[in-house]
C-alpha cells in the first residue's frame, strides 16, 4: 500500500488534485458531484481521480447506483500516516 500511495500522490501529475479529495473525503463522504463542487475541478477530472484511488484501495463507493458516495477504505486509513507524510511534501 504504501508504494501505492507514493505513486498516487507523486509520481503522477495529479497527485495534488488527489491528496485534495483524500482531505476532503476525510471530513466526510461525498459523491462526485459535489467533490467537484467543493474543489472547483470539473466532474470529469473528479471521476478520473476517484477512479484511480478507487483501483489502489484508497476510496470505496457506496451501494448506491445514483449519486454515489465516496469512502475512504479502512486499508487506507491504516496507512494514514504515510499518507500525511506524503500530502506534506505535495502540499510544499
Amino acid at each position: 500500500m504504501e508504494k501505492a500511495l507514493w505513486y498516487l500522490f507523486t509520481a503522477t501529475r495529479g497527485g495534488y488534485n488527489r491528496v485534495r479529495i483524500v482531505r476532503t473525503l476525510s471530513d466526510r463522504p461525498m459523491n462526485a458531484n459535489r467533490l467537484a463542487e467543493e474543489l472547483d475541478v470539473s466532474y470529469k477530472t473528479v471521476r478520473h481521480h476517484l477512479d484511480m484511488l478507487a483501483e489502489h484501495d484508497v476510496v470505496e463507493a457506496g451501494e448506491a447506483d445514483y449519486a454515489k458516495l465516496y469512502f475512504l477504505t479502512d486499508r487506507f486509513e491504516r496507512y494514514r500516516d504515510t499518507f500525511e507524510d506524503i500530502a506534506g511534501q505535495v502540499e510544499e
